[in-house]
Order: structure tokens, then C-alpha cells, then sequence
């Protein structure tokens, strides 16, 4: 097999500021994927959420862990040219805050993929220590 790009904006339509995932660390295509994003402090949502103490809102940490799934299946060639959509989330937990400086190491494994959907159990963790566990589910559409 040749080697697949660690490049999240390879695998998935997002662009900034709504492509969350940096770089990827490894990818098996259909199985499971990790990457990596680095909250800088100037995001786009800090300000907001909340003034005087920025911290990451978990929606987003649930997101960021749907693209790395995503990008574990698109990497897969029996879905080029479909796009994962989200179709919802079960058992989410929050364990820890994600702040500025942070760096979230995201992973998703498929627990199941069929051509119409899937589900995936994702976590995010800093530094060894959990920040969010969900699994999650999903459709595959057209991509146009």
C-alpha cells in the first residue's frame, strides 16, 4: 500500500476555521485513525467561551474527533467520493477541560462501517489524561 497523507485537508471538505484536526498521526483505512490539533489560544471561539477562562466547548472536542473518524473512512477507496455526516452521539462523557496551549490527541475507531453508515467509539485526551469519550454515529451521503 502506499503511504497515505497526514494531511486532514487531503481526506476531508472541511477548511478553516471549522477543519479542527492539524495532522494526522495514523491512519488504517476503515479501522481507526488518531491526529492531533493544537489549541493556540487565538481560536475563534475562546473570546466567547469563556471571557477571563478559554476553554475548548466539548461540542467542538466531539467534532474534532468526527473528522479523524472521517478521515478514517475516506481513507478507506470503497468511500471515495462519499462524505461522513454526522448522525449522532451516544455516552458522551467530559472528564477534563481543554485549554489554550494544549495539545488533544485525537482517536476514533469504526465499531461498525456499512456502505449507508457507521458507528465509531472516539476519544480525546491531553497529555495521557481523557478530556472526552463518545461513540458516534454517522451516514455516508453523496458527496455532491
Amino acid at each position: 500500500m502506499s503511504e497515505l497523507s497526514l494531511d486532514p485537508a487531503y481526506w476531508l471538505p472541511h477548511r478553516p476555521p471549522f477543519l479542527l484536526v492539524d495532522v494526522m498521526v495514523s491512519i488504517e483505512p476503515g479501522l481507526r485513525a488518531s491526529g492531533e490539533w493544537t489549541l493556540k489560544g487565538d481560536e475563534w471561539f475562546f473570546p466567547g467561551h469563556f471571557p477571563g477562562r478559554p476553554i475548548t466547548p466539548g461540542v467542538l472536542l466531539l467534532e474534532a474527533i468526527a473528522q479523524c473518524g472521517a478521515v478514517a473512512v475516506l481513507a478507506d477507496p470503497r468511500y471515495t467520493g462519499r462524505l461522513p455526516l454526522f448522525g449522532g452521539v451516544e455516552s458522551a462523557r467530559f472528564r477534563r477541560q481543554v485549554v489554550p496551549g494544549d495539545t488533544v490527541l485525537l482517536e476514533c475507531e469504526m465499531t461498525r462501517l456499512s456502505a449507508r453508515g457507521g458507528k465509531g467509539h472516539g476519544r480525546a485526551s491531553v497529555e495521557g489524561q481523557l478530556a472526552v469519550e463518545a461513540d458516534l454515529l454517522f451516514v455516508i451521503a453523496d458527496a455532491t
